[in-house]
């Protein structure tokens, strides 16, 4: 470590803690995921404090967004307003991601994400008005890399042609719908109708059988798995036996929680190799099943969390705790890791753009990869 950056460290950390914000959804249906993602965050910072990588420890500080885009403005502006955090890890949903990034950006401070996938998260740091630099960097493939995927797939290799549309509305889940439909239709599909739902909805079952009587191949959903254990679990009620398609956001145990054995044979798309798939990931998966043993199992992101938490050291050692320098440094970071090689284009989005498609087992409450 050079005597510059060990100095850095020193002056601007007077308590003796480099702090990193942690934001996600910590509560509510989407607090198993966030959950999650902060123990493999919080793994790698402990590893990183026992190796005295750096010249002082790094802590997590965990924040709760409720998935709600309102609540994480508000957290994004408690910790834009507190010198101590020279970084921030989040947010799990693009719709909490987007306008938090704002807030960051006017400090300006950088925002690692895991999970956002949708374009616009980095994409808008292009616009005219986007006030400061790009401060956004992912980690994760985007939606249109997921969504394109999944649309050629579906068509050429399960040979659906006429398809339904559903998503929740949010900017996850109508991104990923819109980029799966275009790559659809672009490839011949045809898109039966479209439908919007509100998140928390529970009865789908008017909205279900005018899509029976479509009589469509399959039954394509945008959105996280409360709603889409629903929707399949009610489509089997009702007799519509169609194939129920999906993205990343279904890819969870909790899944099988809300659709029981509905859930089975659901195919759904991952950004990247699931981890039980990574070579260079068995080192990760040991030390996160002994440091958490009995308190959660590894959610489907918690990986690129853990990946999220290593770009930001590496960032940290070069740069030091400086939130200007840090925010400098990511943009020429090559990290290797378990995910292989992650490094940033322009906007600060992942080069790293592989995507597979799964298929859901209730007897394991697993998603093997479709060979």
């Amino acid at each position: 470590m050079p005597l510059f950056t060990a100095a850095l460290f020193v002056a601007c950390s007077p308590d003796k803690a480099v702090k990193v914000a942690v934001v996600m959804p910590l509560t509510g249906d989407m607090g198993a995921e966030g959950q999650g993602l902060y123990r493999a965050i919080q793994l790698a910072f402990e590893e990183a404090n026992a190796e005295h990588r750096l010249p002082i420890p790094v802590q997590a500080v965990k924040f709760d967004d409720r998935a709600d885009p309102k609540e994480a403005v508000n957290v994004a502006n408690q910790i834009a307003a507190n010198p101590k955090f020279v970084a921030v890890i989040g947010h799990y949903n693009s719709g909490c991601a987007i306008p938090s990034a704002k807030v960051y950006a006017r400090v300006p401070m950088a925002l690692v994400t895991p999970a956002a996938t949708n374009p616009v998260v980095t994409a808008q740091q292009l616009a005219p008005d986007w006030a400061g630099p790009k401060v956004v960097f992912r980690i994760c493939p985007t939606d249109d890399v997921q969504g394109g995927f999944a649309g050629k797939y579906i068509l050429r290799k399960l040979g659906k042609k006429r398809l339904c549309l559903i998503h929740d509305k949010t900017a996850y889940g109508q991104g990923l719908a819109g980029e799966f439909q275009r790559a659809f239709m672009a490839a011949g599909g045809k898109i039966l109708s479209e439908d919007g739902i509100t998140v928390g909805e529970k009865d789908f079952k008017a909205l279900l059988t005018r899509l029976r009587g479509l009589n469509p191949d399959g039954v394509y959903f945008g959105g996280l798995y409360p709603e889409a254990g629903l929707l399949v679990r009610q489509m089997r009620e009702l007799g519509l036996k169609a194939d129920f398609l999906s993205g990343d956001g279904v890819r969870t145990p909790g899944f099988f929680d809300v659709a029981g054995a509905a859930g089975d044979g659901t195919y759904v798309t991952m950004g990247g190799m699931p981890v039980e798939r990574l070579p260079s990931a068995g080192r990760f998966l040991e030390a996160y099943k002994k440091r958490w043993s009995g308190i959660g199992e590894i959610r489907p992101y918690d990986h690129y969390g853990y990946e999220a938490a290593e770009v930001v050291l590496d960032a940290l050692a070069k740069a030091g705790a400086d939130r200007g320098k840090l925010l400098a440094a990511l943009p020429e970071t090559r990290h290797i890791g378990i995910l292989g090689v992650t490094s940033f284009d322009a906007k600060g989005d992942t080069l790293n753009r592989a995507v597979v498609m799964t298929r859901a087992r209730y007897s394991d409450k697993s998603f093997p990869i479709v060979e």
